[in-house]
């Protein structure tokens, strides 16, 4: 074998190996990942924001800790989460003024989204969902909104109809969402 063939062989792998390194980038989720903690401060899970498509945000969240049954989980307007109560997050995310609740003929709002499941054991265990809303762009959007925004756990099952936030009860765990 020539010295030439050698060089054209090695240049080949070389380029056969940076293809699969851009490859394997591809694949890997892209997002912001967002810290959940408690009323106590205790991180409880997280959730992975990235680009949806369909343009909105696809969410999936990790927890565990919580009282078993279903809780209303929304994305809040002020990106901030302090204790004990959550409250500083202020309103539900809502740029279009609309009512909250999947259900509600006049909503929902845009940070609205189905309700948590968890199991008997307390844990939240790959729950997805897409939202509408964009992860990134504009005032409208879950990262670029002045004030940030923040995700938001509730105490109790969210109806998917009543204003202000479907009866869910109190604010359970929190994690800013900012660009990760």
């Amino acid at each position: 074998m020539t010295v030439d063939r050698v060089i054209q062989i090695a240049l080949v792998i070389i380029v056969v190996v940076i293809l699969a390194i851009v490859a394997f980038a591809a694949l890997q989720p892209k997002g912001t990942a967002v810290q959940l903690t408690d009323t106590s401060g205790d991180l409880i899970g997280s959730a992975l924001l990235s680009e949806g498509s369909s343009g909105g945000t696809m969410i999936n969240v990790e927890a565990q800790s919580l009282t078993p049954g279903e809780h209303g989980i929304h994305i809040h307007e002020t990106g901030r989460c302090d204790l004990p109560d959550f409250e500083t997050a202020g309103s539900h995310f809502n740029p279009y003024g609309t009512e909250h609740g999947l259900e509600n003929p006049n909503g929902p709002h845009a940070g609205d989204m189905p309700n948590l499941p968890v199991g008997n054991n307390g844990d939240v265990v790959n729950y997805q969902t897409e939202i509408s809303t964009p992860l990134s762009g504009g005032e409208e959007s879950l990262m670029g909104h002045t004030g940030g925004t923040a995700i938001v756990i509730h105490a109790d099952r969210d109806d998917q109809m009543s204003n202000p936030s479907g009866n869910s009860g109190a604010r359970i765990a929190c994690g800013v969402i900012s660009p990760g």
